[in-house]
This record gives structure tokens, C-alpha cells and sequence, in this order.
């Protein structure tokens, strides 16, 4: 593991210094090997799958878990989409003369060598992959045991590209030990690696947060509200939420909890109870929910739980201040929203409500890289330093301060 990880900090210094012409170039060619190699991905995913079925998964890691061809295309279209992106290293973020002469530039560089930490998806390879390499930074990933086969299915696609054009393989690896001895090591080695990733479940955000010495950017739980105000437009209400909740009950960015102005519950609760019953949802509601609509009761720890599945919780509120403060006791810092014509309601939960992404009259299901405009994803940070929401490649550099003198001395 040790010399692993030593080449893979030799390696940071290759990859940092590549120009934009063949960091793109290399980009494109992995996006077309991904095409061309589409049917050995799925083969090893197929396997993944059977084993998921037999280890009897949740409906929504198996949703995570699928390979098909269309998301392979995904794949390559998110690395197209990188390779377009503007060159995120080496720019003047500020610059300054100060009064001795000292010409000063604060300039943008690669992190070096970045730890990710993910479960299920086998997209994060090649996404994390194609962001860590355009950024100028070395990828050291562990992926779930469930999507082994794929994970090292994908990584061994973007290698060859690597060697086809004389690049490390390190400079895209798979972590040697998977093991959770494996990751205890990896986390531990702050000589080499220069940034942790974990993205997943609570437990292993807290384990890997809590015995890290190498900094940590959590990607942790999406426990994500919507409120509609007294003043919201019913329709796009029942839109909104529909969408936050049923569109992919099993992401991050989808909501886990509806909250209700108390004037408007007794208008907007039987339709909006009509539209999810039409989704099969399940709803589980506070006393005052239940004497307008007929569904199970929900509980405080209902209120606290990620479903990451086709179930919602419901409290109605006195007023937009009651939203804020039980969102902000409850949520998770991903992503909330509010539903309102009202401009004063709007700005007062969009300026009080905690979290890295805040709506007003949206979804939160757009709370993602692609959807913001970044081609892709590292994941979506939950921490407040030193990247918020959707990380993307500006978000996989650092910086350091140039100094040209003419022979000051201090």
C-alpha cells in the first residue's frame, strides 16, 4: 500500500504539469474507449448485478448499481463534456504590487493526490476519473464491493488510454487493498495523499471524518426539505414536489420531508396526497397532517432518516420561520427549497436556511454537477470548507502565491 501510494505522488507531479491541449486529447480518447468497450463494461457490470440480486440490495443501490448502454453513453458524454471545460489550473485568481515592488499573483494548482471514497455507482469512476485528470490531480479510488467488477472494469478502459499515451496508470488507480483495512490505511497517509472523498452512507462518512489525518471534504447524507409557504402557487407545488420526491426517490438531492404552512394545508394536502398516491408513495404525516389526509403517523426519527427511497415525511408549520428552524435542526446541508410568491418569505428562508444549495419555486433535484453546469461531479459536499455542493474541477485545485522581486530584502 505504501509504495502504492508513493507512485502515486511521483505521479502527481507528471499529471500536474500536462498542458490543456493533452489533458483534453487523452479525455476524448477515453470517452471514445468507453463507447467502443461498452459491452465488456456491462458484461463485468451483469456480474455485479447477479450478486446484488443474490445479496438482496435495495431496490435503490441496484438502481445505482445498473450499467446499461445508455449510461455508459452518459459516461462518455460527461468526459466530453470535461475535456470542454476551461482550463482550471495555473489561473491568476488575483494579482497585486505591493508598496516595496513585490509583484504578487495568487495563482490556481492541482490538490496532487486525492483519496475517493464512494459506494454503489460506477459512474463516479469514470466522472472522478476525467475531473482529478483535467484538474491536474492524481485519483487514488475505492469503490463498493457491490460494483467491484464494473469499478475495475471502467478504471482498466481509462488506463490503457493512459499507457497509449505514454501516461502512469497511477495517474488513475484503483485502491490495491479495498478492504476496510485498506481505506483505515489510505486515510492515514497524509505524507501522500493530499485530500480524502468520501461519499456514502453515514457510517462511513463518520468512520473515515473521525480517524482522517489526511483533510476530509464530506459527501454526506442529502436529507432534503420543501416547503410550501402560505403564499405558494398550488400547482407548482404539487409539481415541485412530485418531482423532488418521485422523479429518483433514491438520490441524494431528492426530498425526504414536505413542510406546509398551516394556512394553506386544509387546500394543498388532499391534492397533493391524490398526486402521490398516483406515484405510490408512502406518506407518513403529523398529527395535524393526519386530520386532513389518511396516512401513517410520522415519527422524530422519521424526521431525521435519509429514506433514499419512495417515502416522505409531512409536518405542517405556523409559518416560514417554524420551516427554517426545524430544516436547519433536522437537514442535512445539502439541499432545500421553498414555495412562494412571497418576496420577503423567499429571502428570509433563502438567508437563514443552512444548507450548500437553496431554492426558491424549484426542485432540488437539480442539485448536481452536470445540472449546474459543470459537466460532472466529484459528489456534493455537505462540509463548508473548502468546497460546498456540487464539486466540480475548480473545486479540485488549490492555490499558491507567485512572487517576483527585484532584489528586496526585508
Amino acid at each position: 500500500m505504501i509504495q502504492f501510494l508513493e507512485e502515486s505522488k511521483k505521479t502527481s507531479a507528471v499529471i500536474a504539469n500536462l498542458s490543456t491541449k493533452v489533458k483534453n486529447s487523452v479525455l476524448n480518447q477515453m470517452a471514445d474507449a468507453l463507447e467502443k468497450h461498452c459491452d465488456y463494461i456491462i458484461s463485468h457490470n451483469d456480474i455485479d448485478i447477479k450478486a446484488g440480486k443474490k445479496n438482496n440490495l435495495s431496490d435503490a443501490l441496484m438502481d445505482r448499481l445498473l450499467l446499461t448502454g445508455e449510461r455508459v453513453q452518459s459516461m462518455a458524454t460527461a468526459i466530453r463534456e470535461i475535456a470542454t471545460l476551461k482550463e482550471p489550473v495555473g489561473k491568476i485568481i488575483e494579482g497585486w504590487v505591493t508598496e516595496n515592488g513585490l509583484n504578487i499573483q495568487k495563482v490556481s494548482v492541482p490538490i496532487g493526490v486525492i483519496g475517493i471514497i464512494y459506494e454503489s455507482r460506477p459512474n463516479v469512476t469514470s466522472d472522478t476519473a476525467a475531473l482529478c485528470f483535467k484538474s491536474g490531480n492524481v485519483c487514488v479510488l475505492k469503490g463498493g464491493k457491490e460494483a467491484e467488477h464494473s469499478n475495475k472494469a471502467i478504471a482498466a478502459v481509462l488506463q490503457d488510454v493512459l499507457t497509449k499515451n505514454k501516461l502512469p496508470q497511477h495517474a488513475i488507480a484503483l485502491l490495491p487493498d479495498s478492504s476496510r483495512e485498506g481505506v483505515d490505511i489510505l486515510i492515514k497517509q497524509d505524507k501522500f495523499v493530499d485530500l480524502i472523498i468520501p461519499r456514502g452512507g453515514e457510517a462511513l462518512i463518520s468512520h473515515v471524518s473521525k480517524n482522517s489525518s489526511v483533510p476530509v471534504v464530506k459527501h454526506d447524507k442529502g436529507l432534503c426539505h420543501t416547503y410550501v409557504d402560505k403564499n405558494a402557487d398550488g400547482q407548482m407545488a404539487i409539481n415541485i414536489a412530485i418531482n423532488a420526491k418521485c422523479q429518483r426517490p433514491g438520490v441524494c438531492n431528492s426530498m425526504e420531508t414536505l413542510l406546509v404552512h398551516k394556512d394553506i394545508a386544509a387546500l394543498i394536502l388532499p391534492p397533493l396526497h391524490e398526486a402521490f398516491i398516483q406515484e405510490n408513495t408512502e406518506l407518513r404525516g403529523c398529527d395535524f397532517t393526519r386530520k386532513l389526509i389518511d396516512i401513517q403517523c410520522a415519527t422524530h426519527e422519521d424526521y431525521d432518516t435519509e429514506y433514499l427511497a419512495n417515502i416522505l415525511s409531512i409536518k405542517i408549520v405556523k409559518d416560514v420561520k417554524e420551516a427554517v428552524f426545524h430544516i436547519n435542526k433536522f437537514g442535512s446541508g445539502h439541499s432545500e427549497a421553498i414555495i412562494s410568491e412571497n418576496y420577503t418569505a423567499v429571502n428570509y428562508f433563502l438567508d437563514n436556511v443552512d444548507a450548500a444549495a437553496v431554492y426558491a419555486n424549484a426542485s432540488t433535484r437539480f442539485t448536481d454537477g452536470e445540472a449546474f453546469g459543470f459537466g460532472a461531479e466529484v459528489g456534493i459536499s455537505t462540509s463548508k470548507l473548502h468546497a460546498r455542493g456540487p464539486m466540480g474541477i475548480n473545486d479540485l485545485t488549490t492555490y499558491k502565491f507567485k512572487i517576483h522581486g527585484n532584489g528586496q530584502t526585508r
